[in-house]
């Protein structure tokens, strides 16, 4: 039996390629574009409209981009996700045994498609430049504005230990952490 070894293709230096030929190929579109509107009256009819009818689509695209936010709209939509996540958090804050010992374990999935809002619910500077990170309670306690914690019929549940928080950037993210009763003497 005889094997046969082929030598791979690099990829890089195809989809390198690819890339350059489909700019091109918009540059050289966008020029022959501009060409036939500024000789309207030689062109044909049929090819006028196209012409007409690709710049309207391009100004279309330019009118779809989402436009910058402001300050504020990033801090109002931290706190609308702030708030959802308090909220999440808590109601999976109920009584169990492992409680006693502040074992007990949540975890928070959500969506939040603006890295920017994200960062700014976690009190960063920006947006995340982390895939995981652990959180200390205080800091975690800060980000979101105060105490997490549960009431139960006679006491109340709290967050303990760190956070982990995971952003793998897709729009996604994943808190988890542990809560119990308080520990006397902390």
């Amino acid at each position: 039996m005889t094997t046969t070894t082929t030598k791979k293709r690099k990829a890089t230096s195809a989809s390198a390629g690819t890339a350059s030929k489909k700019s091109k190929l918009g540059e050289e579109g966008a020029d022959q574009v501009k060409e036939i509107l500024a000789d309207a009256s030689n062109a044909d009819s049929e090819l006028l409209k196209l012409a007409q009818y690709a710049r309207w689509l391009e100004e279309e695209i330019t009118a779809l981009k989402p436009k910058p936010k402001s300050a504020d709209d990033i801090e109002n939509e931290a706190e609308k996700l702030r708030a959802s996540v308090r909220s999440g958090i808590v109601k999976q804050m109920g009584w169990k045994p492992s409680c006693k010992t502040s074992s007990s374990k949540w975890v928070y999935d959500g969506v939040c498609n603006d890295p920017a809002v994200f960062g700014h619910m976690l009190g960063l500077d920006g947006p995340p430049a982390f895939k995981m990170k652990k959180m200390k309670k205080d800091e975690f306690q800060d980000a979101m504005g105060g105490d997490v914690s549960a009431s139960i019929r006679y006491g109340r549940l709290y967050q303990h230990g760190d956070i982990a928080v995971r952003w793998p950037g897709d729009g996604t993210f994943k808190l988890s952490g542990t809560y119990g009763l308080p520990r006397s003497g902390l």
